[in-house]
C-alpha cells in the first residue's frame, strides 16, 4: 500500500515550521522563507522555477528523493491560499501560476466546498470537506501504487501526526530561531504515537531528520 510522506518540511531549531502573520505578502508567515533557504539554492528548486544551475549536494540529493514516487498531494488549505473562509469567487487559484509543481492530484483540505480545479501540466486541486480521513482515501485511490506528500502546512501535519497516519516524516531543521509562529510538535507525544528516529543526515544548510512508524 501506498505511504503517507511528510517531506522536505523545514523546522526552526525551536520548533516552528512558519513564522506568525501568514497571508499575501507573508505565504510562510514573517521570517518564514528562513526556514526555505536550505531549499532555495539547490537544483531541484532552480529546475522547479525554469531556471539553470543549483547546488548538487547533499541537500538536493534529499529534496529530489522527496519528490520521487509520488502519485498525489494532500494540502492543508493555507498551503493553497491565504482565502479565509467562504470562496467568494474562484478567481483564486494557487500560489504558482498556471502550471504548479504538482503534477498529480492535489486534495486539499477545506470546511467549504469548491469545484475541482485543473491547471497546466497535471496539476488537479480536489477540495475535500470531509477530513483528513476522507483526503487520505482519496488520495490513496488517485496515487494507485506511487505515495501520497503530506506538503503543510502546519496544523495539516499536526492532524495527520496526531492520527499517526503519517508513515515517513522528514524533517529539515534550520540553524534559525523564529521565536514564535506555528509550532509543529507541541503537545504531541510523537514517541507514544509509535514513531522512531530512522536516519540523521547533515546537509549543507539544514540537519535532515527522517521519523517512521514502528513496525
Amino acid at each position: 500500500m501506498s505511504k503517507l510522506r511528510v517531506q522536505s518540511f523545514a523546522i526552526s531549531i525551536d520548533g516552528y515550521g512558519a513564522g506568525p502573520n501568514q497571508g499575501l505578502q507573508n505565504p510562510l508567515g514573517v521570517r518564514g522563507p528562513e526556514l526555505m533557504e536550505w531549499f532555495f539554492p539547490t537544483r531541484v528548486w532552480r529546475k522547479m522555477q525554469r531556471l539553470d544551475g543549483g547546488e548538487t549536494g547533499v541537500d538536493n540529493g534529499i529534496a529530489e528523493h522527496g519528490l520521487a514516487g509520488i502519485g498525489a498531494w494532500i494540502l492543508g488549505r493555507n498551503m493553497f491560499g491565504p482565502v479565509r473562509g467562504p470562496w467568494p469567487d474562484e478567481s483564486w487559484k494557487g500560489w504558482w501560476g498556471d502550471e504548479p509543481p504538482y503534477h498529480t492530484p492535489v486534495f486539499v483540505l477545506t470546511h467549504h466546498p469548491r469545484a475541482p480545479l485543473k491547471m497546466n501540466g497535471g496539476t488537479e486541486f480536489r477540495f475535500v470537506t470531509e477530513g483528513i480521513h476522507a483526503a487520505l482515501e482519496l488520495a490513496r485511490a488517485a496515487a494507485g501504487a506511487r505515495d501520497i506528500r503530506l506538503g503543510g502546512g502546519v496544523s495539516a501535519v499536526r492532524q495527520y501526526l496526531r492520527a499517526a497516519l503519517i508513515d515517513e516524516l522528514h524533517l529539515a531543521i534550520r540553524p534559525v530561531l523564529l521565536g514564535s509562529g506555528e509550532h509543529l510538535l507541541n503537545d504531541i507525544d510523537v514517541r507514544a504515537l509509535g514513531y522512531e528516529c530512522a536516519k540523521y543526515v547533515a546537509g549543507e544548510r539544514a540537519a535532515h531528520v527522517f521519523l517512521r512508524k514502528r513496525a
